[in-house]
């Protein structure tokens, strides 16, 4: 498979021999070893790179995208930053001018983080540098250097297009082990005669397999040119998602109509893992402790499956049938999820022992609906509770027709015990996660009733 990608602003043409080598590991083949690998895993923010297509420009973590991933797109390191006449780009010499960096491991890593941010206007650092982990300087300096190059202009440099992938032909495009389909008609026709493939989207599960478990995937269809799939239509009362949008694209969409999935969204990994994974990996993957299942459960999303020329379209729950195993045919993947736009009263809330960059330990969204005082309906689910993201059934049950009150949802939280039996692992203990869970439907009530999380209580 032959590629084509700028690199820091130069062509690149490169015979690809093992489509799950990561970009990472390339870089520092080809000597460009500002790069860092740090966890391989994308937590660490140490392998941070710049990618632009057709959407923008966006940080990524180098040690999850495979080299296929960069075809037709332009690539800026470390190395990239400065400019052809060694002029420091703003955030380099802001990093030195606050003494932003002691030990210098992670800093490559935070400066192309930072130089992604002050390209596309961005300002909430706290936010889009929890992806980058510090050992030793601490952050003040970090977000010090960020605030005070924010306001530069951007250097025209930075200013990378990516390449036309009509001039830039995939080399070896019908290969059966490594597939690039540019439409999910494409794709629908390829996948029919591999049913065994893996389908790659953004790598942020799959790049793990390569990295910690040492997989070796015979047959791979990256799907990052099935532009069809990545986009967002809007019908009188839902949204059309198409699996390919990426977890950042699909918080952007619901910000206005789904406020509290948009927030939920916000704690998702990190800027880097945002900006590649997507909704339909998310979903497609099983995880019972995938953030976006239970809020997709509440709103009562529905989702399209394709198989050949062929489409169903279910409820998003029945999608999940027991642990590891997802009601998806040989050759079909998912196509799109279809959400109501109106629902009020979604709330959803994580747990985990970090704030940014966490797995929830248990998240929980509710979606109840009020008439003349009482619970006229419910959809409340739960991730991190069970072997696959689920409805609380019993629940929901006990509180239709009860008033809406504390004291009314407090008398309904034993139903709990009746829909989930969580297990204890590293990340909680099975009572604590059904304490979490009731302390949940609690909060609930008590902000519908006008207190304020204790996350919204400003110095």
């Amino acid at each position: 498979m032959d590629i084509t990608f700028l690199l820091n602003g130069e062509t690149r043409r490169v015979q690809v021999t093992e489509p799950t080598q990561s970009v990472l590991d390339w870089l520092r083949s080809e000597g460009l070893t500002g790069t860092k690998e740090g966890c391989n895993e994308g937590d660490c923010g140490a392998c941070s790179v710049i990618v632009t297509d057709e959407s923008g420009a966006r940080p990524l973590n180098a040690c999850l995208m495979m080299m296929p991933h960069l075809h037709g797109r332009a690539l800026r390191t470390v190395e990239g930053l400065a400019g052809p006449d060694g002029t420091l780009h703003p955030v380099q010499q802001a990093m030195i001018d606050h003494h932003g960096s002691q030990c210098g491991f992670c800093t490559p890593g935070f400066v192309v983080s930072m130089a992604s941010a002050h390209l596309n206007g961005q300002t909430d650092h706290d936010e889009l540098l929890a992806g980058n982990l510090c050992r030793c300087t601490g952050y003040a300096p970090i977000i010090r250097a960020a605030k005070a190059a924010q306001d530069a202009p951007v250097p025209d440099w930075m200013l990378d297009h990516p390449v036309d992938l009509d001039a830039a032909v995939l080399g070896d495009e019908g290969s059966s082990t490594a597939f690039m389909p540019r439409h999910s008609d494409e794709l629908a026709t390829w996948y029919l005669d591999h049913p065994d493939a893996t389908l790659i989207a953004g790598a942020t599960d799959v790049g793990l397999w390569v990295t910690k478990q040492l997989r070796q995937l015979d047959q791979i269809a990256f799907l990052g040119h099935c532009h069809d799939l990545q986009t967002i239509e809007e019908t009188a009362d839902s949204f059309v998602i198409g699996a390919g949008v990426s977890i950042a694209a699909l918080r952007k969409a619901m910000a206005q109509a789904h406020p509290s999935f948009a927030e939920l969204l916000r704690r998702f990994a990190s800027e880097q893992v945002r900006q590649a994974g997507t909704i339909g990996g998310n979903i497609a993957n099983g995880s019972p402790i995938g953030d976006s299942a239970p809020a997709l459960i509440a709103l009562g999303a529905t989702m399209t499956l394709r198989r050949g020329d062929l489409r169903r379209t279910i409820a998003l729950e029945d999608f999940f049938l027991e642990y590891g195993k997802q009601d998806r045919a040989p050759g079909e993947f998912v196509q799109s999820i279809i959400v109501p736009k109106s629902a009020p009263g979604l709330a959803c809330y994580k747990l985990s022992k970090r704030f940014d960059q966490d797995i929830s330990a248990v998240c929980g969204c509710l979606n109840l609906t009020e008439e003349g005082g009482k619970i006229a309906s419910a959809r409340i689910a739960f991730g991190g509770m069970a072997g696959i993201p689920k409805r609380a059934s019993a629940l929901e049950a006990a509180l239709i027709g009860q008033p809406f009150s504390e004291a009314a949802l407090s008398a309904a939280l034993p139903a709990l015990e009746d829909d989930f039996t969580p297990m204890s692992d590293m990340r909680a203990s099975s009572a604590y996660r059904m304490q979490a869970a009731k302390a949940m439907v609690l909060r609930y009530g008590r902000e519908d009733s006008g207190q304020v999380s204790i996350l919204e209580v400003q110095p």
